[in-house]
């Protein structure tokens, strides 16, 4: 009887230590598998950081290329320097100036994106505002492109900030953006700025030419030329000073967002250091374009009028810097430039040319802003049909998707330093006239003016054709 009721006993302590032993085990596994979707979660938001870090590099590289022509377009112009020699110049500069200060990427890290809107402490919420510096970088850089394949002096620093409004607006609505921060340190001094601008370098002008009204022109456009190397180098300090700092300040940002960093806290230099040398190697590859609209199209510069306009420069961009003002270098240096033609008597200004510039400029804030908000609305639905980073990898392939159109379309009008300095065709349609004249070019119009030698063979076929109309007609 005794291994009867034995044996029941047997079994219940067999089930019991089975059932605590899968107790433990599932204890086990859902510890293992939140510490697995810990680790899988910490991986997306480092690999999305990863991204938001490599594409803020690529818009800082954008920025020197783009924003070269605000330091030596006019020094190429005027020949004081050659072309290759001022860019190499000028990328040296901007390395050094990119250590001189960081008020303006305090500014921007802190004064576009409202960060009260979002909880860092929660996962999701910071690969949510890394979305949105995404998104609002992919802005940046395709209107920086699009208007360099234009020779459009844009604003590089607008097209961040509209890009990222753009994004913010998207994600968060009006709150999500700082406005009273955007009003104070952007849009006023965008207004305020060209037109400070032109005022200090038409005075500077005129009194340069009635200082040395006396003096020979060719002996006074030779020391104005040593002159214009020294204002130029400090027109590329200050942007180096100026716009490196913004892309500093959007990398910080993304690292607050991803938890590896504190808005109180410092900048890392090793962020200070790889925007010093993105904006640097940018600078070094040339903005051709830009640099011939510049330096051939808004007005026919002297050598004073060019010391003029980049010691103007200079001094406003510094100054603004210092007060972490994040101050656009395209609006300053183009204010002055324009300057130099209302400064010098008989001067020629093209003003449809600056006047295209305005609307340019004008557009920058919305047309990134409209990029930015497409671009997160087409991450968002992604997200939400698989995870984040999928998103992100999707808007970065349509990133490079756009870069290779504008490259590739670029290759059909080349402008490099063999043709920066070409005479600058008054009648051509576009913002930068070696577009239509390499076309002509191709199309077998070799010599005269681009479009007077264009409407010339368009004259010589159609009297070609009512010849041979003519003709046919006495046949019948």
């Amino acid at each position: 009887m005794q291994g009867v009721y034995a044996r029941p006993l047997v079994a219940r302590f067999v089930v019991a230590t089975l059932l605590n032993f899968q107790s433990k085990v599932l204890t086990r596994l859902k510890s293992l598998n939140r510490i697995l979707k810990g680790v899988a979660t910490v991986t997306a938001t480092l690999i999305i950081l990863a991204i938001v870090v490599v594409t803020a590099l690529a818009f800082d590289f954008t920025n020197g290329f783009h924003d070269t022509a605000n330091a030596m377009a006019t020094s190429i112009a005027t020949g004081a320097l050659k072309p290759f020699t001022a860019v190499a110049i000028s990328a040296a500069l901007n390395l050094i100036g990119a250590f001189l200060s960081v008020h303006v990427a305090a500014t921007v890290a802190k004064g576009i994106v409202n960060l009260d809107s979002y909880d860092l402490s929660v996962g999701a919420d910071g690969e949510a505002l890394l979305m949105v510096v995404f998104t609002g970088l992919i802005g940046g850089i395709f209107w920086n492109l699009f208007t360099w394949l234009l020779g459009m002096p844009s604003s590089s620093s607008h097209a961040l900030f509209g890009g990222l409004i753009g994004a913010a607006f998207a994600a968060l609505g009006t709150g999500g953006v700082a406005w009273s921060s955007i009003a104070g340190k952007i849009i006023i001094p965008a207004i305020a700025s060209p037109f400070i601008a032109a005022m200090v370098s038409a005075c500077g002008t005129a009194l340069v030419y009635w200082v040395t009204n006396t003096i020979p022109e060719r002996v006074k456009n030779g020391h104005f030329r040593h002159g214009q190397i020294v204002t130029a180098c400090l027109v590329s300090l200050a942007h180096g000073a100026g716009d490196a700092q913004k892309t500093m300040g959007v990398i910080f940002l993304a690292l607050v967002a991803a938890g590896e960093a504190t808005s109180d806290q410092r900048i890392p230099t090793w962020v200070i250091v790889a925007c010093a040398v993105a904006i640097a190697a940018g600078t070094l590859s040339g903005g051709w374009r830009v640099i011939r609209t510049l330096g051939k199209g808004l007005v026919e510069i002297e050598s004073p009028q060019g010391m003029a306009a980049e010691a103007s420069s200079a001094a406003i961009i510094l100054t603004s810097a210092a007060g972490g003002m994040a101050l656009s270098t395209t609006h300053v240096s183009t204010g002055s430039i324009l300057g130099t033609g209302l400064g010098k008597k008989g001067a020629q200004v093209r003003w449809g040319v600056a006047m295209r510039m305005v609307a340019a400029w004008l557009i920058t804030l919305p047309c990134a802003a409209a990029v930015g908000f497409v671009t997160w609305w087409i991450a968002h639905l992604v997200s939400g049909a698989t995870n984040t980073l999928t998103g992100a990898i999707v808007d970065a392939i349509i990133l490079l998707a756009m870069v290779a159109v504008i490259l590739m379309r670029a290759r059909r009008n080349p402008v490099d330093a063999s043709n920066v300095n070409d005479d600058w065709d008054a009648d051509a349609e576009t913002v930068d006239s070696s577009l239509q004249a390499h076309e002509k070019v191709a199309a077998g119009v070799t010599t005269g003016n681009a479009p007077g030698a264009a409407n010339a063979a368009h004259g010589v076929i159609n009297d070609a054709y009512s010849a041979a109309h003519t003709t046919t007609i006495k046949g019948k």
